[in-house]
């Protein structure tokens, strides 16, 4: 038993077990298995290693973006002036990501809580009985108003008269006001920081630069005109009834490299605003209330304008011996693909398959060994006889 042990125990420290392999000489069969080989070789150079970047380990940034509006415009409106500055046309103030510029309006001033004949048109009566009940979006007095042949409601009167959208648009000049953006951005992983005021961003750049695609990519000051047709839509067709851009601050990063290359890249897109359909544009409703003779009232604006909504996006990459290893494995483990088609191919395809089939297997019913026979080799006990 003990030397049994430590035969045992010599044979599995001392010992190496590799298994045999048959050379097959056969063209078809190697030009497969090569043809194979190098796709799969192809698929880990050029795939894994170069385009997915598989030697390295990556991480999305944290992101904070501040912006500030810059511009005055001008209306002229039935003969009342006006000036509009960025505290009266962008909502909300604080410097969000997501804002609203705006670029036309219809104003019903005056407004005070009363009763008052609905627009002609709408809920339209012959008598009282016709404004009684109903789904309505006012609260309607019952009465038929002879006059007007509509129904009294109880609201801020007079009414709201929003059928007629000002064409051209009151506030035109917003294609001339400027948008400032900053966004600093953090990539723990890498405990990396930047900010869209990279190196070559300084305040005498910014003071006179404007933003270009081509000259001057990297200038964080927007012309909002300039803003829509990189988006590819239309301004004054835009400002009339509103609409939504996307301001994409894209940082992908090789930190491989000096992180002095990490910079910013702006794109634009148009979300939607001047296509054909139910509920085009933008719009919403913003009332300013005041007292006047101790009666509670309001200037209500209906806003047509441009809501822009900045969005950053990111990737980083940067060398790491885990993923690159992991890579390495999953390529040497696809090498076996070829191998197991090759043997497919020779088992099963071939002409000559069972010649094949008896070089690669050696059967046998009971373990007899012979001692004249071929070390390793096993014959049946009929074949003893």
């Amino acid at each position: 038993m003990k030397n049994q042990i430590t035969s045992a125990l010599s044979d599995f420290f001392f010992e190496y077990e590799t298994p045999r392999q048959v050379l097959v000489r056969n063209r078809r069969v190697g030009v497969v298995c090569r043809l194979i080989q190098l796709g799969v070789l192809v698929y880990i150079i050029g795939w894994v290693f170069i385009y997915e970047k598989g030697y390295q380990s990556t991480d999305t940034a944290v992101s904070s973006v501040f912006t500030k509006m810059k511009g005055v415009g001008y209306t002229n409106n039935s003969g009342g002036e006006r000036v509009w500055d960025v505290a009266d046309y962008v909502f909300p103030s604080q410097g969000d990501s997501s804002f609203v510029v705006m670029t036309n309006y219809i104003m019903t001033e005056g407004q005070s809580m009363g009763t008052c004949p609905e627009l002609p048109g709408k809920h339209n009566c012959n008598t009282d009985a016709d404004c009684e009940g109903g789904s309505f979006k006012r609260e309607m007095t019952g009465v038929c108003v002879n006059r007007t042949k509509t129904c009294e409601v109880l609201a801020w009167c007079p009414v709201e008269d929003d059928r007629d959208v000002p064409d051209p648009p009151l506030l035109l000049s917003a294609e001339n006001y400027t948008l400032f953006i900053k966004n600093s951005v953090t990539f723990p992983a890498f405990s990396v920081s930047r900010s869209n005021l990279v190196e070559d961003v300084d305040s005498n750049y910014i003071s006179s630069c404007l933003y270009h695609p081509l000259s001057a990519p990297l200038c964080p000051i927007f012309k909002l005109g300039d803003i829509i047709k990189l988006s590819g839509l239309n301004f004054q067709t835009v400002a009339k009834v509103g609409g939504a851009i996307g301001i994409v601050v894209d940082w992908t990063c090789n930190f491989d490299v000096h992180v002095k290359h990490c910079k910013p890249e702006y794109t634009f897109h148009g979300l939607y605003g001047s296509k054909e359909g139910s509920s085009v544009g933008y719009n919403f409703r913003f009332a300013r209330h005041y007292m006047e003779d101790k009666i509670q009232k309001r200037t209500l604006l209906k806003v047509f304008g441009i809501r822009f909504d900045i969005i950053v996006q990111s990737l980083a990459r940067k060398f790491d011996i885990i993923p690159t290893l992991t890579a390495i494995g999953s390529g040497v483990g696809i090498f076996g693909v070829a191998t197991v088609v090759c043997d497919l191919v020779l088992l099963y395809l071939l002409p000559k398959r069972e010649f094949y089939k008896n070089m690669k297997f050696k059967y046998t019913d009971t373990q007899v060994q012979d001692p004249d026979s071929e070390a390793g080799s096993t014959e049946t006990d009929v074949s003893k006889k």
